[in-house]
């Protein structure tokens, strides 16, 4: 069921835990300590230097399971980035060897003597323990994926240096779940162990975990599916802007006047201003009482000498270079 609650920046940070305990993990991978006393979201996240738009957005997507990301501008790439680094370093460093403490305390196998009956439960508790084994080998092998490729590709968009060999669809495409062994390690303890009321107890409180576990690694993918895929999707789209934008700069300063050792010819000028006001080539050839062949010639030797091919390029090169006024020309 639902909490249906959309919590806000003023809400007291005691009430969103105290509705929803659950949370306390996510707050641990924010950086936030507990202690906050009474103050708001927004105060406890300013004291951490959480983004507080970023961290409700999370919290509410957990606790409702809905939000629109797709065109959300307002999300922190870096505060979800820290996020993710150290609910990964939650999940392997501490939960994944917890449940594995907690299931060798359950299936002691000194516990049972020989002769027992529950002997058949040590065989089962063995193969138990390295099922268990091989699901935290595959999480383990998932994740380290993400912080070998994924995570240091979106600090390269940060810091500008986007790589062309990798992109978040890439990463979208491949992210299956990895859940599927947990469910059958739940099936199998439930079905086929314990014989005893020690080991029921203590398996029931373990399978309990497994369960949290369960909802907290689904979380953790529609997080990264839902939030962090549209977030880097975006980011890539204004690096790839701001590239396109800086490679046009730079072809208009090194083909400007004075700094090209082939100097445009006035004729030239004049086509690059008739492209600039939108004519074709047969419109320009008519304007300038030439032949478009000679049109077409003049556009190449343009593109050689300015290394400048688009029609934006040019626009910003005629501008720059005082061919045309801006308020003449038509963004």
């Amino acid at each position: 069921m639902k909490n249906q609650k959309m919590y806000e920046a003023d809400d007291k940070m005691i009430s969103l835990i105290r509705d929803n305990y659950d949370l306390l993990q996510s707050l641990g991978s924010f950086g936030i300590s507990l202690g906050f006393g009474d103050k708001t979201v927004r105060e406890t996240c300013e004291d951490n230097n959480v983004d507080t738009y970023t961290f409700l957005a999370v919290v509410n997507f957990a606790i409702n399971g809905y939000g629109e990301f797709e065109t959300d501008d307002k999300i922190s790439v870096p505060t979800l980035l820290h996020y993710l680094e150290a609910s990964h370093a939650y999940f392997l460093d501490f939960q994944l060897p917890y449940i594995r403490r907690e299931l060798t305390e359950s299936l002691n196998e000194n516990d049972i003597p020989e002769q027992s009956p529950s002997n058949r439960s040590l065989s089962l508790a063995r193969l138990i323990l390295r099922f268990y084994d091989e699901y935290a080998h595959e999480i383990r092998l998932h994740m380290k994926y993400e912080q070998k490729t994924l995570f240091p590709y979106v600090e390269s968009l940060l810091q500008g240096r986007p790589t062309s060999d990798y992109n978040v669809e890439t990463f979208s495409k491949h992210h299956s779940a990895t859940d599927k062994k947990l469910r059958e390690l739940k099936l199998l303890i439930i079905k086929y162990l314990p014989q005893d009321g020690q080991h029921n107890n203590q398996l029931t409180a373990t399978l309990h975990d497994i369960y949290e576990n369960e909802v907290w690694l689904r979380q953790h993918a529609q997080v990264e599916d839902h939030i962090f895929v549209p977030a880097i999707r975006r980011l890539e789209q204004i690096v790839k802007q701001n590239d396109v934008t800086k490679n046009i700069s730079d072809m208009v300063f090194k083909g400007g006047v004075g700094q090209n050792p082939e100097a445009l010819s006035d004729r030239e000028k004049d086509v690059i201003v008739s492209l600039v006001q939108g004519m074709s080539n047969k419109e320009i050839a008519d304007h300038l009482c030439i032949s478009t062949n000679t049109v077409i010639t003049h556009r190449r030797n343009i593109a050689r000498k300015l290394q400048i091919h688009s029609p934006a390029g040019l626009t910003i090169y005629a501008i720059v270079n005082g061919l045309v006024d801006i308020s003449t020309v038509r963004i």
